[in-house]
């Protein structure tokens, strides 16, 4: 966990929401110098503002909607902080909560330098890593619509069709497939749904592809050098991670990434794990998916798993080659090298 502890003249909490701003500003000891309800406005806060720029600190708690505060401070050169959600936990105790109180104690957790940070992504990339998110929806929702057809030909006791429903004449078959009208109906609506995706989800990828190439499109390439990684799993990392910079070093990546648990200890005793859902569950599920990629088709990459799981299950084996792919893209990003896998396989 990183604080805020730099020093400044004044201290403004924001308690932020979609349509209204609590806004407190203390003085260095401690007395409130502003605290009223505006409007989600930018003018607004600029006219709060503008006495004490040059000498403020603004800091919100990560929610949906902290993107265009962090702009508006960035276009007036005030220096902005995030707050992690999770981590500020005295803003939601106490006997009493509201707007009011809770923009007071930001405040007063910047002032006190006990401000828990948030990563702030660059203004530049932010919005193609939120697209490239939402892409990654559509496909779940895709998965679940062919996964509904294999459900109804199990509902209906029907033998199974091995159609890879990626093919659009695959699709077309199963519009002709069922006797029933109203079963046919439904099968004809996952099929629409999907030919919509199909057609969309390509022109958003290269969308994607055309706009990494103007964030860091070498740290791609580097990416892409582990076997298994494709360009869509390659961005994935690339834009989840962002800048390789931010992390001092390797075991602050891997706790970011979620590939390692914590425990939860107190007088000498362990309670189990802890904070297993604080960290990126995009890179988590990216370094996941780049296990069993790697595994596939790969005598070396078995033979190493076979050596894991004789000190261990087969899915904590797999959770450590996971950790293992991840800390080998820190370094290879990090020192600019592509993958090498006899250092990748020696450990």
């Amino acid at each position: 966990m990183k604080f805020y502890t730099t020093l400044h003249k004044y201290y403004c909490g924001i308690d932020l929401h979609a349509k209204i701003l609590y806004v407190c500003i203390l003085d260095q000891q401690g007395n409130k110098l502003i605290h009223q309800k505006i409007g989600a406005d930018p003018q607004a806060l600029l006219r709060l503002l503008e006495p004490y720029i040059g000498n403020v600190v603004v800091g919100v708690e990560c929610m949906h909607c902290w993107y265009w505060v962090s702009d508006f401070c960035q276009s007036h050169e005030v220096d902005f902080v995030l707050g992690h959600a999770l981590y500020m936990k005295s803003i939601h105790g106490g006997k009493a909560k509201n707007d009011k109180i809770d923009s007071y104690k930001i405040a007063s957790l910047l002032k006190g330098g006990n401000f828990p940070l948030a990563y702030n992504y660059p203004r530049e990339m932010r919005a193609t890593r939120d697209l490239l998110r939402r892409r990654t929806g559509v496909v779940r929702h895709g998965a679940s619509l062919k996964a509904h057809v294999v459900n109804t030909d199990s509902q209906y006791n029907l033998p199974i069709q091995h159609l890879n429903l990626k093919n659009s004449s695959a699709r077309e078959t199963l519009r002709h497939s069922y006797d029933d009208k109203v079963v046919q109906r439904t099968i004809e609506l996952d099929m629409v749904l999907l030919d919509c995706y199909a057609k969309e989800l390509a022109k958003v990828e290269y969308f994607i592809e055309k706009q990494a190439k103007q964030h860091h499109g070498a740290y791609l390439y580097i990416i892409r050098s582990f076997p298994g990684i494709g360009q869509i799993l390659g961005l994935t990392i690339l834009y989840e991670i962002g800048h390789i910079t931010r992390f001092k070093s390797v075991q602050n990546f891997a706790s970011y990434s979620r590939l390692v648990k914590c425990k939860a200890e107190s007088a000498g005793k362990t309670y189990g794990t802890s904070g297993n859902k604080i960290g990126n569950g995009h890179l988590k599920w990216a370094f996941s998916e780049a296990a069993v990629l790697y595994l596939r088709g790969n005598d070396k990459a078995k033979n190493y798993l076979d050596k894991l799981q004789r000190r261990m299950s087969k899915g904590k084996a797999l959770s450590a080659l996971a950790h293992k792919i991840g800390r080998c893209i820190y370094f290879m990003l990090r020192d600019k090298t592509v993958f090498d896998e006899k250092k990748f396989l020696k450990g």
